[in-house]
């Protein structure tokens, strides 16, 4: 289960979300000084073509602007990045975003990141904040059609297959299938009662 803390210290209009921590990561607001390893790990073609807006090239200056209209936990949603505690430097982001009608999860690691079981920690520890903070009823994501390893990050988590749509990617300027799925509160509560998907090894939320 995720451990959450307080807000960090934040200066004169920066957002302020709560801190997750799971047993290998921390999830935070990226800060300004991320800009430039968010950029070199974001300028990655296997990154754009799998995500639905973020453009390639990527540069430092893409990074600020990203930095600078992320929103807070509301009504638009909460993004945060993934830092792993033994580096402490920004590997990837995870977070919700309204789209149609629904909070929808999306996430992206560095390529030095893949393969290790993060994603799948991260979008654990996202799903606990939106189901217990943010009391939502529902999360949907997408996964394109040819990406497997989303896929299997969506199913770990309790997502469930809903159907084949089209979702348009920036980098590509055009529209490619993907899979997409749901997660309802009902089914998340399940399989949390029967620990078929512990967020993390520590059994309890706490607050700083």
């Amino acid at each position: 289960m995720t451990l959450e803390r307080s807000c960090e210290i934040r200066l004169p209009g920066e957002i302020c979300l709560p801190v997750l921590e799971t047993e290998r990561l921390v999830l935070r607001t990226p800060r300004l000084e991320d800009a430039a390893v968010i950029a070199a790990l974001a300028d990655d073609p296997a990154v754009a073509v799998n995500t639905a807006l973020i453009p390639h090239p990527y540069r430092k200056q893409d990074a600020e602007a990203w930095i600078a209209q992320l929103a807070g936990p509301d009504d638009d949603g909460a993004t945060f990045g993934i830092y792993p505690k033994h580096r402490d430097t920004f590997a990837g982001a995870c977070g919700l975003n309204r789209l149609d009608g629904a909070m929808h999860l999306g996430y992206w690691l560095g390529a030095p990141y893949r393969n290790a079981g993060l994603a799948t920690e991260a979008a654990r520890a996202v799903i606990d904040f939106a189901f217990t903070r943010l009391d939502l009823p529902e999360i949907t994501s997408a996964a394109r059609v040819t990406n497997a390893a989303s896929r299997r990050v969506l199913e770990k988590c309790g997502f469930q297959w809903t159907g084949v749509g089209l979702t348009r990617v920036k980098a590509l300027g055009a529209s490619v299938p993907v899979d997409r799925f749901r997660l309802d509160r009902k089914t998340w509560a399940s399989l949390r009662a029967w620990g078929t998907m512990p967020l993390t090894e520590g059994p309890s939320i706490q607050a700083a």
